[in-house]
């Protein structure tokens, strides 16, 4: 059986070709991980804070809200939107931490 080909790796981003470099992905990486642990950290309050409620402030979440108890108008109405906000947060930074970092590095190329 003849043996595959030797892998190439990837090429080198070409000098001056910053905004694929090591240390450009790394400090993209590092932000948006920052930002996934925000979103997932208020995905978890969001997720747990309703069944702790209920727990702590019982009364309080048998409260009647336009026919619905607090914990059914919360469960059945309010937590997809609150999803979609963190998600909508999530994606719009997500996309602002990418141009931030193009905008320094061409700022870095052009000051030289």
């Amino acid at each position: 059986m003849p043996t595959p080909p030797p892998h190439d790796p990837a090429p080198s981003p070409a000098a001056g070709d910053q905004v694929h470099s090591e240390q450009f992905l790394h400090t993209l990486m590092r932000r948006q991980l920052k930002l996934s642990i925000a979103c997932a950290a208020a995905f978890l309050v969001v997720l747990l804070g309703l069944p702790l409620a209920n727990y702590f402030w019982p009364a309080l979440m048998a409260t009647r809200v336009f026919g619905f108890t607090l914990t059914w108008l919360m469960l059945g109405v309010l937590f997809f939107p609150a999803v979609w906000a963190i998600s909508w947060f999530f994606i719009r930074r997500s996309i602002w931490l990418e141009e931030d970092e193009v905008r320094q590095v061409k700022s870095e190329r052009e000051g030289r």
